[in-house]
């Protein structure tokens, strides 16, 4: 009886092996490609701005290698970290790299249409416009500008480089 007890706890043995290998293998996986810490160059990606002047911030610009799918992929591949609401999830940004803080705006909601992250597009060097198209919903193309900028709907305080 003891061989097969033994036979038994060598199996569970092996399996818990091949649950932790596959774990480290998970947690160990690589992180996506590093964002450029500037602008675009030509049709390489999409640049992106984030305008944090009324958080008591810059203005940071990004590039997102290749053709992000969406404006929400842009804004992650540019580097930046996002928090959409608990309601609406990432369809709706609340936080851009942790502002405004969980203090400011707790991200049950929607915020007030006074403090929000609104989105905007424009040519290189060309004005900005006012998204009609959520960020998820958006499909950028390489060698455009996507504009993010915290306020009550003012387009970034730069002009798209």
């Amino acid at each position: 009886m003891s061989r097969p007890r033994s036979a038994l706890r060598t199996r569970l043995a092996g399996l818990l092996v091949a649950v932790v290998a596959a774990a480290g293998v998970t947690a160990v996986e690589p992180a996506p490609r590093p964002a450029h810490a500037a602008a675009c160059t030509g049709t390489s990606g999409v640049t992106v701005v984030v305008d944090f002047a009324a958080l008591g911030g810059g203005v940071q610009v990004a590039c997102a290698p290749g053709d992000p799918a969406t404006g929400l992929a842009a804004l992650q591949g540019a580097g930046f970290t996002v928090t959409g609401t608990a309601r609406w999830g990432l369809a709706f940004i609340c936080r851009i790299n942790g502002k405004p803080t969980a203090a400011t705006e707790p991200c049950v909601n929607t915020p007030p249409a006074t403090a929000y992250w609104s989105y905007w597009h424009a040519p290189r060097g060309g004005s900005w416009s006012y998204s009609t198209s959520g960020a998820t919903s958006y499909d950028p193309a390489p060698g455009s500008v996507e504009g993010w900028s915290f306020g009550a709907g003012a387009p970034p305080s730069i002009i798209a480089p």
